[in-house]
């Protein structure tokens, strides 16, 4: 008995060393992919620029090396135009795609995602009740009505699935989509109730996802946002792993399961409000990301959260990159792009984790 304990222990050892080992395989081909995508996205546009004048700029301005022979109008594109607006798409993918990972985990359903409970429709309704209602404001004040918005719905999506003992993952699921719901149809009589065709507009446009216009203001707080949320899921990552396998093993492991769960949401809702105002509605980056991470690296959170922002900004920045470039010079909502790619990516998955039938 004693040798077979012996032998599962060095079994389930060797397992978790064969699988960091392949973790850091895939995030260090990842991280390279991610500077190839970077680079190429701020030499693409209606603009065409040689990679090797995108990296001299950008050594130019980091490391004060000499300027070289580009005209002055090309540091402009390089560093003013594009480089911001890769900036905030590389944070809101691997935002948007760990708070997808993480909602999964916390619900237990893969269909999570930030719009599964409403956060996304909370954060869109507080920044059109500033555009539309108030009249618009500084970035700051997107990012707090945003981030108000995300995090009120997620209260009362708490508050609708019952009590402690009553709230499950089930009815977590129910409640955010009631609440996602009545949210978007308030948004909606907002926009139309409006009396700026202009605002309207606008707020309509960014709703599907938007990297047009980013303010340093917003995405300086996404960047914040971003680095210190993600730094501290994964540092937590072992809880996460716990309420993943069920709230009797978490109970088990010496952890409440509701107030663990109830601090995480609210932690997912305040990265998720903050990168709405920046960037608008962007779907399916945090509900397919997710599974692709997962086949990745497997289920354990600390290998799949830097796995799935790594894959979430590759994903966003591509997709901004065609939104601007395909019909230059006017501009597709980003979200547009990744509908088009998100949807063939999780009916092929779904398809793929089907049981197959037998005769």
């Amino acid at each position: 008995m004693l040798v077979d304990e012996t032998l599962l222990l060095t079994h389930v050892v060797s397992s978790i060393r064969r699988a960091r080992r392949r973790g850091t395989v895939v995030i260090a081909l990842l991280v390279v992919a991610l500077a190839i995508a970077a680079l190429g996205a701020l030499a693409v546009g209606p603009v065409s620029i040689e990679p090797t004048t995108v990296a001299a700029v950008f050594a130019e301005r980091l490391f004060g090396a000499g300027h070289g022979s580009w005209p002055d109008s090309v540091e402009q594109i390089v560093w003013t135009a594009r480089a911001p607006r890769v900036a905030m798409a590389l944070v809101a993918g691997a935002v948007l795609a760990v708070a997808g990972a993480m909602l999964q985990a916390l619900v237990r359903n893969g269909l999570a995602d930030p719009y599964l409970l409403g956060l996304n429709s909370g954060a869109s309704t507080g920044v059109a009740l500033v555009v539309l209602v108030i009249g618009g404001g500084s970035a700051l004040v997107f990012s707090g009505a945003a981030l108000a918005g995300a995090i009120g719905a997620v209260l009362l999506v708490l508050l609708l699935a019952g009590s402690a003992r009553q709230r499950g993952p089930f009815r977590l699921v129910l409640a955010g989509l009631a609440v996602g719901y009545a949210l978007n149809a308030a948004t909606s009589f907002l926009v139309f109730s409006s009396d700026s065709p202009e605002a309207a507009r606008s707020v309509l446009f960014w709703l599907l996802g938007s990297l047009a216009a980013v303010q340093p203001a917003a995405l300086a707080a996404a960047a914040v946002a971003g680095v210190v949320g993600i730094t501290v899921l994964i540092v937590v990552a072992p809880l996460t792993d716990a309420l993943a396998s069920g709230d009797e093993s978490a109970r088990s492991s010496g952890i409440d399961p509701e107030l663990a769960r109830l601090a995480l949401i609210v932690g997912v809702s305040a990265m998720v409000g903050v990168i709405v105002a920046g960037v608008g509605g962007v779907g399916f980056v945090g509900l397919v990301v997710p599974h692709l991470a997962r086949r990745l690296v497997g289920g354990r959170h600390r290998l799949v959260l830097p796995v799935a922002a790594l894959l979430g900004a590759i994903l966003l920045l591509a997709a901004d990159t065609v939104a601007r470039t395909v019909f230059a010079p006017q501009e597709l909502p980003v979200g547009v792009i990744t509908g088009i790619v998100g949807a063939p990516l999780l009916l092929m998955l779904l398809r793929q984790s089907a049981p197959s039938s037998t005769a």
